[in-house]
């Protein structure tokens, strides 16, 4: 199978199905890094994601017989929304597993999608047992299951995205940055590249908790991770799939690991700047424009934007996990004299006049004389924090500093 004419033969299945998204240059990220830096808008998809793509071009491929047994797939987001629109346009019956941790507005989008085509089941607690068990299912039923990246038609409708690109903007592309989670849209994407731009450079984007595709390519062996950050959920998966790890190990020139916090930095920056709402995949790419900035300095990169589905209740977590990334956010475990005043003096003694206490919570009364209280602090400048250390000693308030301790901070503060 030549997978380079399937994304050819994708794109007319796929015309007047989904939106051509904008590639445009944004003139402040540009600035920053001198760079022309264009954005593809996967977000603006109807399903707020490039996750159509693939589905419907799989879909649509189905014999007649196979439409009316019915399929099956397996997501905790944009891709079962990808699948429930389709059954909608297709007029297929869908059955649609889903773990039971799913957030409440992701099931209501995947009905609203799917209106009366589609089936949701929720089962397990992981998407690895949603997807067992949506497999399962399929087997038993003869339906055909719908893979969220493994499969070929799946990966060649992703791949439309770089065709798109490479009508959309005459000059060479220099490098483009596409995110990965099971490596459909980097494996679709880089062989149009290779095809018809062979030398811009394709560069992945992992999250750091999640580097199922870089371990991959380094070991030379396609085994799953034991254990991942699952917070970039777009992009956080324990295996990527067997063709998308062939094609991606032969077609990348380099995979990026992003740490969770800079993702989160990002989305709270395209918010507030750009008015722009992006899912935590969908800002992986831009996040890893500072690890690449000496190197695109001057250049034509093309950004892959590829999603919006972020719930509004996840914004404390975000704010949270990028103030702890950016130095701004810290936690202390410390003993406070049980007596009077010891609360003041602590402000006044040991903070400076900018530094804001955001959580306090006695932990135990280890004595009459001292309490454990969980302190956390925000800052306006992240070099404030070693004074506030010093303080804290030559005051005598003893502490244990928690963000160097992950499993004690989890334990105490996210519980």
């Amino acid at each position: 199978m030549n997978l380079f004419n399937e994304i050819v033969q994708a794109k007319k299945q796929l015309n007047g199905v989904v939106q051509v998204t904008p590639l445009a240059e944004n003139l402040n990220i540009s600035d920053e890094f001198d760079a022309t830096i264009l954005l593809k808008r996967e977000d603006l998809q109807v399903v707020r994601s490039y996750k159509i793509r693939g589905a419907y071009n799989k879909m649509s491929s189905l014999s007649d017989a196979e439409k009316s047994q019915g399929i099956v797939c397996a997501s905790a987001g944009n891709h079962a929304q990808g699948v429930a629109y389709s059954c909608n346009l297709l007029q297929i019956q869908g059955v649609i597993y889903m773990p039971k941790t799913t957030p409440k507005q992701k099931i209501k989008q995947v009905q609203l999608f799917g209106k009366s085509f589609v089936e949701i089941v929720l089962v397990g607690d992981t998407f690895d047992d949603a997807y067992a068990s949506a497999v399962e299912f399929a087997t038993e039923n003869y339906k055909k299951f719908i893979h969220p990246f493994d499969d070929f038609k799946v990966i060649a409708g992703q791949g439309t995205v770089g065709l798109e690109i490479l009508s959309a903007f005459e000059k060479p592309i220099d490098y483009i940055f596409v995110p990965i989670g099971g490596g459909g849209l980097a494996a679709g994407l880089s062989t149009v590249f290779k095809e018809l731009s062979p030398k811009t450079k394709i560069i992945g984007v992992e999250p750091l908790g999640a580097p199922a595709m870089k371990t991959a390519i380094e070991n030379g062996n396609n085994a799953p991770l034991e254990t991942i950050d699952k917070f970039v959920d777009g992009a956080a998966v324990k295996q990527v799939g067997d063709l998308t790890f062939n094609i991606c190990k032969e077609n990348l020139d380099d995979i990026i690991l992003v740490p969770e916090g800079k993702v989160c930095t990002t989305i709270l920056r395209l918010y507030n700047e750009e008015a722009m709402v992006v899912e935590p995949a969908g800002a992986l790419t831009i996040a890893a424009l500072d690890f690449y900035k000496d190197k695109i300095k001057g250049k034509n990169v093309v950004c892959i934007v590829s999603g919006s589905n972020n719930d509004i209740e996840r914004t404390a977590e975000i704010k949270e996990r990028s103030l702890l990334y950016e130095g701004l956010m810290h936690y202390f475990m410390v003993q406070f004299p049980q007596r009077p005043g010891a609360l003041k003096e602590f402000v006044n003694t040991i903070l400076g006049e900018d530094d804001d206490i955001t959580y306090f919570q006695f932990a135990k009364k280890t004595s009459r004389e001292v309490g454990s209280v969980i302190v956390g602090l925000e800052l306006k400048n992240k070099t404030d924090i070693e004074p506030i250390k010093a303080n804290m000693k030559q005051h005598g308030f003893e502490y244990r500093y928690l963000n160097e301790k992950e499993d004690l901070y989890s334990q105490l503060i996210n519980n």
